[in-house]
């Protein structure tokens, strides 16, 4: 599959359980912190968003686990996005980047409110262009 954007980064240690695995919650840190990247690469910033009256929230996540990253592991969060109606749906997926073994695929669906009330923009759809 080709993606729109690829954001890299490192486990660090603290996000493993005792395990020696990546906790479960620290996944969808990595899949924000890569959204966020991925817009701010199209000059779209959440900041600016809501000084404008528009606030992109998450509505819903869906992840499916397949192999667990670990301490030290470098990993690349690849990003696709489409729009649905009002959502805009982010499809997520993690690599281990030693083996390009698939590690968790995501759906985050988002929705923005405007002025207060959910609406619609096309600045996140900017973000395809």
């Amino acid at each position: 599959m080709e993606y729109l954007f690829e954001h890299k980064d490192k486990v660090r240690d603290y996000e493993c359980d005792l395990q020696g695995i990546v906790n479960n919650a620290n996944y969808q840190h990595y899949l924000e912190h890569a959204r966020h990247e991925f817009l701010l690469s199209k000059n779209v910033s959440f900041a600016e968003l809501h000084e404008q009256g528009i606030d992109c929230v998450v509505s819903g996540i869906e992840m499916r686990f397949k192999v667990p990253l670990k301490s030290r592991d470098e990993y690349a969060v690849r990003i696709n996005l489409k729009k649905e109606g009002l959502r805009y749906i982010f499809l997520q997926d993690i690599y281990r980047l030693s083996d390009d073994k698939l590690c968790l695929k995501a759906k985050v669906e988002a929705v923005c409110i405007v002025n207060g009330r959910l609406g619609d923009t096309d600045i996140l759809m900017k973000a395809l262009q």
